[in-house]
């Protein structure tokens, strides 16, 4: 029976660690918050704790007669006075201790660092749009569905929302912060070990909020810095056959009346950024890995996938479909 109980026992602690954990804190915010989190868990508990004893004493004190009058005593009033008063004094002293402790944590959650890196990030129903901003505008671009960060900078996230109310979250790296519709709100967070991290839509947005996602990559400097010189390019045009059907097909068949391809026709404004599409780590913001089957699967039937979204079923035959995926599979 021991044997057996132990998987049990163990299987919560799979929650402990991990890319969406708040328990397994990456950031500096992070960090701080799960400490102002063991603290609020630990005086609560010892406060249960001492309540529930007091509580089973007096109930195994209370035997008294059937009947008996309840004796009230000055010396007992004196001293039921001072007990409420010392607990009470003893509330106020915790209230207060508390409110301290997460006032000072907010210091660090919310601090501003004028050389923090900006991306700019619109919520939409349902996917999230990122702008590199720059002083210079020949350095600014857009993206979709993935951020990359260099470790040990300050990243301000400045948030918008598209359409309806939705929140960013990487638990890993900082708290909550919500997207509000004629509202701009700020966030900032600063990544300490490299690595990949999940974020997440934590506001109902709709039928597709549980596939909101995005993810979150912590790079080393250097690695970042040629990852940005490489996004700010524009998208290299096919020289073979293949890759040119597929740019055309992208084209006829309307994809370029809702994505962005920088360097091609492509402008539409409606749907993600393509440019360097086959770079990211997912597709349809987190719900699917990058793979040609995948980016397949969803050009095909993306209603099937992610029912409600607004990219729409566009018929086309195998051909045409192998085309616009090796085109794709091209912008790096």
């Amino acid at each position: 029976m021991r044997t057996a109980l132990v998987p049990f026992a163990t299987l919560p602690l799979a929650a402990c660690a991990g890319r969406q954990s708040v328990l397994d804190p990456q950031g500096l915010q992070s960090d701080q918050i799960l400490r102002t989190f063991f603290i609020f868990l630990i005086v609560a508990a010892v406060v249960w704790i001492a309540v529930v004893i007091v509580l089973c004493v007096g109930m195994l004190r209370r035997k008294r007669a059937a009947g008996q009058p309840l004796a009230l005593h000055q010396s007992f009033e004196r001293t039921s006075g001072r007990v409420v008063f010392v607990l009470g004094v003893a509330t106020l002293v915790i209230v207060l201790g508390l409110s301290i402790v997460s006032y000072a944590g907010q210091r660090t959650v919310f601090a501003k660092d004028e050389n923090a890196l900006t991306l700019k990030i619109i919520g939409h129903q349902w996917w999230w749009e990122v702008r590199y901003e720059d002083d210079s505008p020949n350095k600014s671009f857009v993206t979709a569905n993935e951020i990359r960060i260099p470790i040990g900078q300050p990243v301000k996230v400045e948030l918008e929302s598209a359409d309806v109310i939705h929140s960013f979250w990487i638990p890993s790296l900082t708290g909550k912060m919500d997207l509000i519709t004629g509202q701009k709100n700020e966030l900032q967070f600063t990544a300490k070990t490299p690595g990949v991290y999940r974020g997440q839509c934590a506001e109902f947005c709709g039928l597709q909020h549980a596939h909101m996602a995005f993810a979150v990559l912590a790079l080393p400097p250097d690695e970042y810095g040629r990852w940005r010189d490489k996004e700010n390019e524009s998208a290299k045009s096919p020289t073979e056959p293949l890759g040119k059907q597929g740019e055309q097909l992208f084209r006829a068949r309307g994809c370029a009346l809702c994505h962005t391809v920088r360097g091609t026709l492509a402008g539409g404004q409606l749907g993600p950024d393509l440019t360097h599409v086959a770079s990211r780590t997912t597709i349809a913001a987190g719900t699917l890995p990058m793979t040609t089957a995948t980016l397949g699967a969803w050009i095909a039937d993306p209603q099937h996938i992610k029912p409600g979204n607004t990219m729409p079923k566009m018929p086309m035959q195998s051909d045409e479909l192998i085309a616009i995926i090796h085109y794709l599979e091209q912008l790096k």
